[in-house]
Formats: structure tokens, sequence, C-alpha cells
């Protein structure tokens, strides 16, 4: 066969350690990654919390991977557009679509269409500087209802309460600082359908809230009375134990009197979002499980006063030209990261839109690894290409008229940030806009 020429969409850790398992196969290969933003890492750049720069870092080990010898980072090129199936089919013996889950699943409930009821995702995207993220006055709520159980929950939770001034030292957007000191939140309540030993919370997260400065954290002590199903997961799920434990640990705290308060309330699920054009309140029901073990509502329901609710109640993937989609679990049907269905031979996926919004960052490495060992186990029968050359991938993109940027030029706009960051005391000022990422990174327009 020769070299082995493989094509990956997405710059994200899935894509990016795919690539880096297929440089570390031991064989000859070239890996061309592709991303629709100019800027790579994904859910790392626009995804964590910046109050999470060792999380943040794992960017530096993804950039060594994108500035292998044998590796291209073309950035600002759209799948379906930009380059299509059939040209992957024309330059590359494989491809893997690493493209993650872009959807944020909804309420399903009267009023999520009102004003002020937000994607988590959206607002995670605006902190994080995405330059397709827009400012939906996030920040103009004095009462806030976040609802889930998850991470996302909780970073959405803890930004709202975190003080402008807290997070100079971070790498939040100019623009977006400015706009936090604005920030009108008081009172954010964190509602969780389920009881405690069901959340899905991280320890190390959840721990975080309590070293907020002029934050009270609120659990009501009946939320902790475990039922004999709880108790059960408790004895045979050590994060969930460690949960526990650090929520009757606030429990006996006394409250300070600050200024903002988080109100964890277990057991809770909306049912309706009230308001006259924009949000003024959340209908909630008490829920809890049937002797079936499945969720119920009680009956019991109450308004709590809100005037923004943030829904984080998970990820689904969207649909991907040219490849099946299963639409009940929002994934690519895949064996092992090979895409199943007709006309699909060197079709792969990995991360979430291999196997759903699930896991850390560090569980897309084994993820793409699988990914990887399939696409090499399948190597000797792929079809080789009919322009391989890297050359050809050049003016294919040139011919679709876009401006796409490489790693160097990214190198551009990343000295960029750090320099400006610098001036003012932190560690980047990101860069928030297309048109100025490839400005910066000197990327010459078409015609020349």
């Amino acid at each position: 066969m020769g070299e082995l020429r493989v094509a990956v969409i997405g710059s994200g850790p899935a894509g990016v350690y795919a690539a880096g398992a297929l440089l570390d196969a031991g064989q000859p290969v070239s890996v061309d990654i592709f991303d629709a933003l100019p800027a790579p890492f994904g859910l790392v750049r626009y995804g964590v919390a910046p109050d999470h720069p060792k999380i943040k870092s794992v960017s530096e080990k993804l950039a060594e991977i994108l500035a292998a010898p044998q590796a291209r980072f073309f950035g600002h090129v759209a799948y379906g557009t930009d380059l299509t199936a059939a040209d992957l089919r024309r330059h590359y013996h494989a491809v893997i679509h690493a493209v993650g889950s872009a959807n944020e699943r909804e309420l399903g409930i009267p009023g999520e269409e009102l004003a002020g009821s937000f994607a988590a995702a959206d607002f995670v995207a605006w902190y994080n500087g995405h330059p397709h993220a827009a400012d939906q006055r996030f920040l103009a709520a004095p009462e806030v209802a976040v609802v889930g159980a998850g991470n996302v929950a909780l970073d959405v939770a803890r930004m709202l309460v975190t003080s402008a001034d807290a997070l100079v030292a971070t790498d939040l957007p100019a623009g977006v600082l400015q706009a936090w000191r604005g920030n009108q939140a008081t009172d954010v309540h964190l509602l969780a359908r389920r009881g405690p030993a069901h959340a899905k919370f991280t320890t190390p997260e959840l721990r975080e809230l309590a070293r907020l400065d002029g934050v009270d954290l609120v659990v009501d002590p009946a939320d902790l009375e475990l039922d004999p199903a709880s108790a059960q997961i408790l004895e045979h799920d050590r994060v969930a134990a460690r949960n526990v434990t650090v929520l009757r640990d606030w429990v006996a705290r006394p409250r300070t009197g600050a200024p903002r308060r988080v109100h964890l309330r277990f057991w809770t699920r909306p049912t309706r979002i009230v308001g006259n054009g924009r949000v003024a309140g959340v209908q909630v029901e008490r829920t809890t499980l049937d002797g079936t073990g499945r969720l119920a509502g009680t009956g019991a329901t109450e308004q709590l006063a809100a005037q923004a609710v943030f829904r984080a109640i998970g990820y689904a993937g969207r649909p991907l030209p040219g490849l099946p989609f299963d639409q009940t679990s929002s994934v690519v049907p895949n064996e092992a990261g090979r895409v199943t269905g007709p006309d699909q031979t060197g079709v792969y996926v990995a991360g979430w839109i291999k196997r759903g919004p699930t896991g850390v960052i560090g569980t897309n490495k084994s993820d793409a690894a699988e990914t990887v060992r399939t696409l090499l186990a399948d190597a000797p029968k792929l079809t080789s290409p009919p322009e391989p050359d890297p050359a050809a991938v050049l003016a294919t993109l040139e011919r679709a008229g876009g401006r796409y940027l490489q790693w160097d030029e990214w190198l551009r706009v990343d000295d960029h940030e750090t320099r400006e960051g610098a001036r003012h005391g932190r560690p980047r000022v990101k860069v928030c806009t297309v048109q100025e990422m490839l400005d910066i990174g000197g990327v010459r327009a078409p015609d020349g």
C-alpha cells in the first residue's frame, strides 16, 4: 500500500488523539486534521471553564501531535462544503470523523422558548470566546435556575456566582470579562431530577463550589436522607459516596450571609417555565422513584422565582453529510469506530459522535485508540485513493475558494494571544472572531 493517508475531521481531543495514535502506529502514515474553526483543540479551548487552567493545559499535548512532521492542520475548513465526502475519497484511504455532539438537549416543557431560557452550551461558548457565540444577556438575572446534575451544570452554576475579579487571571475574553463586572446573579438554584446518589458530578468539581469567595452553599438536609436504593448505590460507587459526604458537610456549615448563594436542590424537576415573553419563574415538582426504580412525580409543586433558566441536561450529535445517523442515540452507527452501513468503507468515527457525550477528556484517548486499531486492521483492504498526493488536497481547498489556516499560521494567532495576555497580566487574551484570526495568521484571501 505504501503510505497510509488518513483525514481526521475535528481537532478536538478525540480527533487529535486519533491522529496521535496513527502517528505512533509504527507504519508509514500521514494525517491531515481539518476543523471548521480556525483554532484547534475543540472543547478544550471552547468548552472547558476558564477557571480550570490545569484541564486546559492538555492543549499543550495536543499541540505536540498537531506539530508532528507527518501531520497537517487545516483550520476554517468545513466538512460538507469546503471539503466533501467525495473529496475525501479522492485523497485519502480513510477518514475519521471526530466532530463531537454540538446540539444541546431540550427540556421539552412549556415556556422553554421564552427570552431568558438558555442552552448551557451557548453560555459556555460565549464565556470561552467561541467565534459563533453571542451575548444573550446571560448575566442579567438576579435569580437563576440551572437544570442538570453533571459537571456542565456545576460549571454554569459556579461561573454565575464567580466574581469578575476572580476571573482576571484566566483566559476569559476581554469583552466577556467586562460584561462580567455587571453580573447580576445572586441566587443560583441547581435542579437535579434525582437524588444526590444519582448525580453525575465528579467530586473535585463539586468541591470547587466551597472554594468560592462570597458564596454560601444551601442544601436541604431532607434531600440527603437516602432511600434503600440510593444507599445501595453508595456501597458500590465511590464517587457517589464522596459526593454525598461533601454535601453532608455543607449541610452542617452555618450560612455566612454571603452576597451570593448556590441552592442545590435534588429530587426536583422543572415542569414549566413561566413568564410573559421573558422568564419570570420556574414551576417545579418534587420527584421520587417508583417501585420499579423509575423517576416519578409526587404531585407536590412549587414555583421558584427566576429570571433566567439554563438547561444542562446533555448534548446530542448532528447528522453528517454522507453518513448514517441514529436519531435515537444521536450517534453515527459503528462497530469499534468502523461506520456501519452501505458505502462506508474507509469511514470511521471517534469521540462523542461515536459513543455519545460521556466521559472526560481523557476518555477520548482510549476511544480514539480503539478506532485506530480498527482502521489499521482494515488497512490492507482499503481502497487506494486516486489522488493521494498531499499537494492535491491543497488544490482542492483552493478550488473551494475558502481561506484556510495551517499550523504555522495558527501559531501566529497563538503567539498574538499570549503576548496580549502578558501585556495585561493574563495567560492570554483570546481572539474571538474568525476574520481576526485569519488576518493575524496572515491567511491570504482566495484571490491572492
